[in-house]
């Protein structure tokens, strides 16, 4: 972590996060000294990270919140969580759309994020099992009128998570009759050893039905959900053709990643591929 006295605030923040996490814990003392500003700045920051339910603030410090597996954040709470990163994968993301295909969002705040950078890919079928991904599009025609080329949206049915997705019985049926080309995966933990997961069972099922109608498969998650295992996986790494994730992920991770499918980093990337028709993603 270098010193730095104009860092943003949500970069600090960042920084401040990846390193509690990184060893196990810090102390205001020496965050102060390592990012060059005063005790009372990294406190602030301290207590909005507690706030967002990330870390927990301890006398003189701070260590890693440990969640357990079956704990789901609200989207709400989600979406204040690695803007800036989000932000990047989701510009990225919507790169490897092409004009006229039929796609499928999954729920999260994530696949959220990429939505608003879809509006003018135009032609677009869209299937999503998230209400918040379906008020985007829906939004952008009450605002603008239905134009040429707006996306065709597929709301599933379901019962609602705190994150919004719609799961369950009918919602997997919805799914499994469909078939598109290219699904973006937003995920609550990815790990080598557990693939895919979330701390919601019925999501796991929607998820599985989602990974299985889909031509290709492409992860989109911040460097946080590496090495987190919700309760139920739902997929292997083997069954995602591609991850695109931020600058954050730790060197060995993007090594053990790449081992298994194709690692699209977000702002680092030499090429410009994308997943008109069918090139490889």
């Amino acid at each position: 972590m270098s010193e730095n006295q104009n860092l943003l605030a949500e970069q600090r923040r960042a920084l401040i996060l990846d390193e509690v996490r990184r060893r196990g814990g810090v102390r205001v003392n020496e965050l102060t000294r390592k990012l060059g500003v005063s005790d009372m700045t990294v406190r602030r920051d301290l207590d909005a990270l507690a706030r967002q339910g990330v870390l927990e603030k301890v006398h003189g410090g701070a260590v890693p919140l440990v969640e357990a597996s079956t704990h789901e954040p609200g989207f709400e709470a989600k979406s204040g969580l690695e803007l800036s990163a989000k932000e990047d994968i989701a510009r990225t993301a919507a790169e490897l759309v092409a004009p006229g295909t039929a796609i499928a969002l999954s729920g999260g705040t994530t696949t959220y994020a990429l939505a608003q950078h879809l509006l003018d890919v135009p032609d677009l079928t869209v299937v999503t099992n998230s209400v918040r991904v379906a008020d985007v599009f829906h939004a952008a025609q009450r605002t603008s009128g239905r134009r040429p080329g707006a996306a065709t949206v597929v709301l599933t049915g379901g019962v609602r998570t705190p994150s919004d997705s719609l799961v369950g019985p009918v919602a997997d049926q919805a799914i499994a009759a469909l078939h598109f080309d290219v699904l973006f995966l937003g995920v609550h933990g990815i790990s080598l050893e557990a693939g895919l997961s979330t701390p919601n069972l019925a999501e796991a099922e929607t998820n599985r039905r989602l990974v299985q109608s889909a031509r290709r498969v492409v992860v989109v998650a911040d460097h946080t959900k590496w090495g987190v295992v919700g309760l139920s996986s739902f997929a292997g790494l083997e069954q995602v053709d591609t991850l695109v994730t931020d600058a954050g992920l730790p060197a060995d991770a993007r090594a053990e990643v790449a081992e298994k499918l194709r690692l699209v980093v977000a702002g680092e990337r030499a090429d410009r591929t994308t997943a008109a028709d069918g090139a490889d993603i």
